[in-house]
């Protein structure tokens, strides 16, 4: 199959979930909180903006040949690092529901975890182009750039307490690290390290160990911190096989909060039932499978690892919205990628599309070579 195919694939499902998320960004938006006075079709206006500034941004960057990335990457780790820390200051960081990740400019707010996604796989799949023959090694391979120029954002996030994209970006650049080849044990022992310490984080803090108890028994926390995962499933239960129809939905009026963001994906299996739930799996496995496909076909490591990096950003917080939104694990605060609400999500997932595109289109096409027999197939040193 070819990378040209591969893309097109991409590109389908990304067009197919986002039409969906503005289908379901005006069916909960109109029901969402609006302070009086304001237009309540203003979620929905948002998001139609904001896809349209990620589609324009993402065509722009598949213009531009990914390589030069590499040019800049470290004053990106250093941008990426400096609007982390920018959370923490007081005025500028915003603080809502306990979690530090968002800024306030004045004219705008948003999140620089998701900026710092693409930044820190841009600097993995760098690091290890430039060192391409030491990720077996124990400093040059795994605590350089696992514990410095991956953990300090890492860590960053997870301070945040943001413990959703902390988890997720964690998985994923677990993943960019195994494809560069660094040794399984010590992936194994730094992700055994990050449950330990996500757990200690969960059981010090009276709301997160809510959440955890309520999370094994949502019902008996209806009223309190398992209110949104009850609701979640009354939801899913009503949607049935076929659902009862876009935009009949009874849930998102007042009883299931942040149905327009984290737990759209509860609306979804409402409006939709279980053909639409598994439409949007279904959207996502595709999207993830021909983007390793993609990857797979990138003859350039660097081309290769950042597709890879890319891939793991949109898969893994899928992954893990859809299973808070059906009990499997407990609650984390994350948007289901295309499809909730949110500006600085949607806009910088968008990019990531581009990126991949613009992997695929200027990475050079391998004709195949016909060796005469007796010559060695070992490429020249």
């Amino acid at each position: 199959m070819s990378s040209r195919l591969s893309i097109l694939c991409i590109w389908l499902s990304f067009i197919v979930l986002l039409v969906l998320g503005i289908m379901m960004v005006a069916s909960t938006g109109l029901s969402a909180y609006v302070p009086q006075g304001e237009n309540p079709a203003q979620f929905l206006i948002k998001q139609c903006i904001f896809g349209f500034v990620g589609l324009l941004g993402a065509l722009a960057v598949s213009a531009v040949n990914y390589r030069r990335l590499r040019q800049w990457v470290y004053i990106f780790w250093g941008v990426c690092v400096f609007l982390l820390i920018l959370c923490y200051v007081p005025h500028v960081g915003m603080e809502i529901n306990g979690e530090k990740r968002w800024l306030n400019l004045g004219f705008m707010t948003f999140q620089p975890s998701e900026i710092a996604k693409i930044c820190m796989m841009i600097t993995l799949a760098d690091w290890y182009t430039t060192h391409r023959e030491m990720p077996g090694t124990f400093w040059r391979g795994f605590i350089l750039p696992g514990a410095f120029l991956f953990g300090i954002p890492l860590v960053l996030i997870l301070a945040e307490k943001d413990m959703g994209t902390a988890a997720a970006l964690a998985v994923s650049g677990a993943c960019v690290m195994y494809v560069a080849g660094v040794r399984h044990w010590l992936l194994f022992t730094a992700l055994l390290v990050g449950i330990v310490l996500m757990l200690d984080m969960a059981t010090g803090n009276e709301n997160r160990l809510e959440r955890i108890y309520a999370w094994f028994d949502p019902q008996a926390f209806s009223q309190g911190v398992g209110r949104q995962q009850w609701i979640s499933i009354l939801a899913l239960a009503r949607g049935g096989i076929t659902g009862v129809g876009l935009g009949d939905g009874i849930e998102k009026f007042g009883n299931l909060p942040f149905a327009h963001t984290d737990f759209i994906f509860a609306e979804i299996g409402e409006e939709w039932g279980l053909v639409g739930t598994l439409g949007v799996l279904l959207l996502f496995t595709m999207l993830t499978v021909f983007g390793i496909m993609l990857a797979l076909q990138t003859q350039e490591t660097f081309g290769r690892l950042l597709a890879t990096g890319l891939v793991c950003t949109i898969f893994w917080p899928a992954v893990l919205n859809m299973a808070v939104v059906t009990s499997l694990l407990p609650n984390s605060g994350l948007p289901l990628p295309f499809i909730s609400y949110g500006g600085t999500s949607l806009v910088f997932t968008i990019l990531s599309i581009g990126l991949l595109t613009s992997i695929q289109r200027h990475t050079p096409s391998v004709k195949p070579v016909y060796w005469p027999e007796g010559v060695s197939r070992e490429p020249l040193s």
